[in-house]
């Protein structure tokens, strides 16, 4: 590479990750429960990040040069790639999804300008960065590409391949850090607060805690509280696997580790559907994925919904290629517990593949099928698991307890899949009232847009390597891919509710295998395969660039900006009960239900005995004066909760010696 080449495809990517910077500082997302959105024009001359917008001008105007001395170059390419109604199509579907829908019109069709435009300039900062890589530098950058890939597309797969192995590692390492250093080993949503009391209870062999003294001293959403009983409505598979946590000490490192798993095994599943060079490029980019690393930072049940989903798609795939019937039993077990953790995803997931199954053949006509039949009576015996907690704790096997929860608390039906003017929760992200067609174009507007952002976190966007499908060749398991994302998309818009901005899309997570999968193969595309030489080296090379860009500036802001403290909740509790010693104490909590309770409670202890201390909610004085009766043995600490004491909680003091 000559110097000038160098020096100008470095400066490239410099400028795209100050470019991706000043975006983000221009952008309202931070800990609060909405969808990350541009600020207005005026906002954005407001800033006290006076920086960014003159960044983001000096960007705008560098890459309108820069194209334009290329565009020659530029056109023939994007000719070339997406020819007749392809470009047309892929330029609507990059400007659609570049900003999430709002509720004023006047105001998205702004952001949605704005935001096209910042993604067409980082954009073209990276292509700029690899049409600037001289031809020698390019050759050898590709023939390194190639040699990680390796040259044996179809060859045996291997479970513990040196890339995936890699990927997983890494994984497990950043999640973890992020766990410490931006979760703060704390459950911060309402779920993970529950999942994780769940959890205790589990791993202490219950199956609900006894009714608290003072029932509303301990109300917390999605907590059913009966006049013995004491016990959490979410399904038992998640909160049973984080019970291995709990019993370890460390509940927080359990979705860490179950993020790594999750590599091998869509290592293995892509290499056998697609082929193995597709598989490693999928972990790849897996291993840097934004909305991987945070779901495995979090205390929520979606990867370990994910493990389980690859693990049952890993036997099918070996089941139809003759490798035996311990597969079907393995796979079975892996969607029976898939439906254990999260009901709708498991019965997706046991359709697509139990379909898919029947190519699977026994030995002989009598036992053709009996590799889907085994299957489906596996998957038949641990998914009936659900039956029996649930008439142990709603007294029926068809009235699932979270079913319960919302007809009590809510009104009869009010949860159900389906259309109708009853549905719907009352939420903020309910975008209308009942459940109509409307409801499900807002809905997928919301996860579409942020996968968008969360997928891989590129300043371009994650949609425009999918829209590099339209560039090349269908080939072999693309199809498959495409048809677990609609399978997934498609059975959710029959759910009033989209799942919130927590962790992304994450109604939608099984489907970031297939998405980067596909992903795979569309930088493929622009590549033009593997072993193109000086073309693969300058594609692979804006990529490496993007991927590091979202490393060192995305990952970290979402981190700093929005998960540390999310929600307003705080590890404060943890370390005073440490510093001051509280032993078995009870104290008392002012504030709101959540965050200020909820942080608290969340180290509350089974059935609330033993020698540490007892959080209760300070709601008024009739519930204090009933707490300090039912605890009279118990000196009492007062706690001003994080909504009251501006900040962190502030220790009052002891009231009771």
């Amino acid at each position: 590479m000559t110097r000038p080449a160098s020096r100008n495809a470095a400066l490239w990517l410099a400028l795209l990750t100050l470019g991706q910077a000043a975006t983000l500082q221009l952008t309202s997302a931070g800990p609060g429960v909405h969808y990350q959105h541009l600020l207005s024009p005026a906002a954005m001359a407001a800033s006290a990040a006076r920086w960014a917008p003159l960044v983001l001008l000096l960007e705008v105007l560098a890459v309108a040069v820069g194209l334009g001395r290329e565009w020659p170059r530029v056109r023939g390419m994007l000719r070339a790639a997406l020819p007749g109604w392809r470009l047309p199509v892929a330029a609507a579907a990059f400007a659609l999804t570049s900003a999430t829908v709002s509720r004023a019109p006047a105001e998205y069709a702004v952001e949605l300008i704005l935001a096209t435009l910042l993604q067409l300039a980082h954009l073209g900062a990276a292509v700029l960065a690899g049409l600037s890589l001289a031809g020698p530098a390019a050759e050898g950058l590709g023939r390194q590409v190639a040699g990680l890939l390796g040259t044996d597309r179809d060859g045996p797969v291997r479970f513990f391949d040196r890339v995936a192995v890699a990927g997983a590692a890494w994984t497990v390492v950043v999640s973890s850090l992020l766990v410490v250093l931006s979760y703060q080993r704390h459950p911060h949503i309402p779920d993970e607060v529950v999942y994780l009391l769940h959890a205790k209870y589990f791993a202490a062999g219950m199956l609900w805690m006894p009714a608290p003294p003072v029932p509303e001293a301990f109300e917390l959403d999605l907590m059913v509280m009966e006049a013995t009983r004491w016990f959490s409505p979410v399904p038992p598979g998640w909160p049973a696997v984080l019970a291995v946590g709990v019993k370890l000490g460390a509940p927080w490192f359990v979705n860490p580790v179950l993020g790594g798993i999750s590599i091998l095994l869509a290592h293995a599943v892509v290499a056998e559907v697609m082929d193995r060079r597709t598989a490693r490029v999928t972990v790849l980019l897996m291993s840097v994925s934004p909305w991987h690393l945070f779901v495995s930072m979090s205390l929520l049940g979606h990867e370990a919904a994910l493990a389980c989903a690859l693990g049952a798609a890993l036997a099918v795939v070996r089941l139809r290629a003759g490798r035996g019937l311990g597969w079907a039993v393995s796979g079975g077990a892996c969607l029976g517990m898939l439906s254990l953790i999260r009901p709708l995803e498991g019965l997706v997931w046991a359709l697509l593949l139990g379909a898919w199954s029947l190519g699977a053949r026994g030995r002989g006509p009598l036992l053709r099928f009996a590799p889907a039949a085994v299957l489906t009576a596996a998957t038949v015996a641990v998914g009936a698991i659900q039956l029996w907690y649930n008439r142990a704790l709603t007294g029926r096997p068809g009235y699932f307890p979270i079913t319960l929860y919302t007809d009590r608390a809510y009104g009869p039906h009010v949860n159900d899949l389906g259309f109708g003017a009853s549905r719907g929760l009352g939420w903020g992200f309910d975008p209308f009232p009942g459940h109509g067609p409307l409801d499900v174009v807002v809905n997928t507007n919301l996860n579409v847009t942020v996968t968008n952002v969360e997928l891989l976190g590129w300043a371009c966007g994650s949609m425009v390597v999918l829209l590099l499908l339209l560039a090349g060749p269908r080939r072999r398991g693309a199809g498959l891919m495409l048809g677990a994302i609609g399978a997934v998309a498609g059975v959710h818009a029959f759910y009033w509710f989209s799942g919130g901005p927590d962790f992304g899309a994450r109604y939608w997570y099984l489907i970031i295998v297939p998405a980067l999968a596909l992903a795979a193969r569309g930088i493929e595309n622009a590549a033009g395969g593997w072993d193109s030489g000086a073309r693969a080296g300058r594609v692979g090379f804006a990529a490496l660039g993007l991927a590091l860009a979202a490393l060192i500036v995305f990952v970290p802001w979402r981190a700093r900006d929005k998960y540390h403290h999310y929600r307003g909740m705080r590890p404060d509790v943890r370390a005073l009960a440490a510093e001051h010693g509280f032993g078995r104490s009870l104290v008392l909590v002012r504030g709101r239900q959540h965050p200020d309770f909820a942080g608290a409670a969340a180290y509350n202890r089974v059935g609330l005995t033993g020698d540490g201390p007892v959080y209760a909610w300070e709601r008024d004085q009739e519930t204090r004066r009933r707490l300090l009766a039912a605890f009279p043995d118990r000196p009492v600490w007062l706690l001003e909760g994080l909504s009251q004491a501006g900040g962190g909680y502030r220790l009052v003091g002891p009231i009771r010696p």
